[in-house]
C-alpha cells in the first residue's frame, strides 16, 4: 500500500494496475500531524467488505514500542480497480481470465 494525502489520478490508477492500494489519509490527518517520522511498522487490516471508498485502518508500532491506529480511505475507486487489486494487479487478472477460459499460454 502507498499513504499519502492526495494521488493525482494517473498515479493512483498506476498504484491500482499494478495490484498497490493507495490508501489516502482523511482530511486534515497525515504523516506531520500524526508525527510519522518513517521509522514506524505499519499493519493495515483491510475490512471484510472491501470496495471502492472503504475505509481503511493502520495500525502503526513505533520504535519504543508503542501503539497507535488510524483511519484512511482506500482510493480505489471503481469495482475493477478493486478486482485489480484482489488479483495482485492488471497482469495476473488478465492470465488469470485466460486461464480460466480453459486457454494455454505459448510463451
Amino acid at each position: 500500500a502507498v499513504i499519502a494525502k492526495s494521488f493525482e489520478r494517473i498515479h493512483r490508477s498506476n498504484l491500482a494496475g499494478m495490484g498497490v492500494a493507495p490508501l489516502a489519509f482523511l482530511p486534515g490527518e497525515g504523516a506531520a500531524e500524526l508525527g510519522i517520522t518513517g521509522l514506524e511498522r505499519f499493519s493495515i487490516e483491510l475490512p471484510v467488505d472491501f470496495r471502492p471508498g472503504c475505509q481503511v485502518e493502520v495500525h502503526v508500532t513505533r520504535p519504543d514500542g508503542t501503539k497507535f491506529t488510524f483511519a484512511t480511505t482506500c482510493r480505489l475507486d471503481t469495482d475493477i480497480e478493486v478486482m485489480y487489486y484482489r488479483h495482485g494487479g492488471v497482469l495476473p487478472y488478465v492470465l488469470d481470465g485466460i486461464l480460466a477460459e480453459g486457454k494455454t499460454l505459448n510463451v
